[in-house]
């Protein structure tokens, strides 16, 4: 099949690629003519492991192709997918102008029946709102097609997903899809067909509810630093039950990235314009940010003057530092009057600081290691060379790296979340 999706973004670009790994010919519209001069290069906007090699192997075979030519990209194509940006506006909501400028551009363009396929995180009743911004004699039909990509492993949740969410209201459309999507459930995963605001809302649905199960771990770890108990122990208690599971149990410094702050936001934001109120995600909000906030108090009251701090991005396996915990905690601190040193893997420099080459040089004759995010070389480091470089034994963990007796006979000053 021939595609065109709109957008060089996260989801687009990953979408793109995965598409033409397994065969079909895709174009990449963008407007942005740096992007596309650098995608043409072979030069990624993101980082994602492995992303690049399959960016250039599919350029090589003549399946993946990056353009501005928005004509181009509708009359070559049958299928096309809108995975343009929906950044927060100021009161937390979708913000639909990029999706409604494609929609535009694709009703202008059309030579023919045309399957538009939105992918990008849009509110509900969006797809009616798509629809009637093509202005066009030709025949088309519009779906929903939420994505569900974590950075960091997006190339596996594309090439075998989870399960395929799909909104569409007619049987033409429904045929195309499950044509499309076949090659990629042969896992046996299912393709879930439902109506398109149904679809539009799974979306938001699915990341507010691991949103809520992070925020309840952090409340309860709160409690646990309250009455000596231990929320390593108590995850390891409620995930054995097979009701609730293991995924997203974990306490630390709270979530970030591009997807869940914008989406419980923007989740609160539909109950709002619907006259009613989303008490559970206000509060999941809420506790989130208390978390990050009381993580860095503390932090500042250890009477420390210079801090190190190990990892930048949001999560590992990503270069997106869009609502990372560890900026918000880096703030406080500048905001404090104390100064602060990075290292990340894969992120180079923020806000104007750079981040320094090497995990262990950063330490030097610090007061404190505060650790951000869980990159792996961070799970086994070599503790003594730590202890030599740094002023104070002390490590702030906002995410439960270490053993903390361990840390005790290693001579360190150990602070952890919700941990004895």
């Amino acid at each position: 099949m021939k595609l065109t999706v709109f957008g060089s973004g996260y989801v687009g670009l990953v979408t793109a690629t995965c598409f033409a790994e397994m065969g079909h010919t895709v174009i990449v519209i963008d407007t942005d003519q740096k992007k596309i001069e650098n995608l043409n290069h072979g030069i990624s906007p993101i980082y994602e492991p492995g992303l690049d090699e399959m960016i250039a192997s599919n350029m090589h075979a003549g399946r993946l192709l990056f353009s501005q030519d928005a004509q181009l990209g509708v009359t070559a194509s049958d299928i096309l997918f809108i995975a343009v940006g929906t950044p927060p506006g100021e009161d937390g909501s979708a913000d639909m102008r990029f999706v409604i400028q494609v929609a535009e551009t694709i009703g202008k363009h059309m030579n023919g029946y045309k399957m538009i396929v939105n992918k990008s995180t849009v509110p509900v009743g969006s797809v009616d709102r798509v629809a009637s911004c093509i202005q066009s004699a030709h025949p088309f039909d519009v779906v929903s097609n939420p994505e569900f990509l974590k950075e960091g492993s997006a190339i596996e949740d594309c090439m075998k997903p989870a399960r395929i969410v799909i909104g569409a209201e007619t049987e033409r459309a429904k045929k195309i899809m499950q044509d499309l999507y076949m090659p990629f459930v042969r896992n046996g995963h299912p393709v879930l067909f439902m109506d398109t605001r149904s679809a539009e809302l799974t979306k938001y649905a699915a990341n507010a509810m691991l949103a809520v199960r992070i925020s309840f771990m952090n409340e309860l770890s709160r409690l646990c630093e309250k009455v000596g108990a231990d929320i390593e122990q108590i995850r390891y208690g409620l995930g054995s039950d097979p009701r609730i599971g293991r995924e997203f149990l974990y306490a630390g410094i709270g979530y970030g990235g591009s997807c869940f702050p914008k989406d419980v936001q923007a989740l609160i934001q539909i109950f709002a314009s619907n006259d009613d109120q989303a008490y559970l995600l206000e509060a999941t909000e809420k506790i989130n940010t208390l978390q990050q906030q009381r993580f860095a108090e503390k932090i500042i009251a250890s009477q420390g003057t210079v801090f190190a701090v190990w990892g930048i991005a949001f999560k590992p396996g990503t270069d997106d530092i869009r609502e990372a915990p560890s900026l918000i905690i880096v703030r406080q601190l500048l905001q404090a009057g104390l100064k602060v040193q990075l290292f990340d893997p894969i992120v180079k420099c923020v806000e104007g600081m750079n981040s320094i080459d090497d995990q262990y040089e950063v330490l030097n004759d610090v007061d404190a290691l505060i650790i951000a995010t869980e990159w792996k070389p961070f799970r086994e480091p070599d503790f003594a060379k730590m202890r030599s470089k740094m002023h104070r034994p002390v490590i702030f963990d906002g995410r439960n790296m270490y053993d903390p007796s361990k840390m005790k006979e290693l001579g360190f000053s150990y602070h952890s979340v919700g941990r004895i």
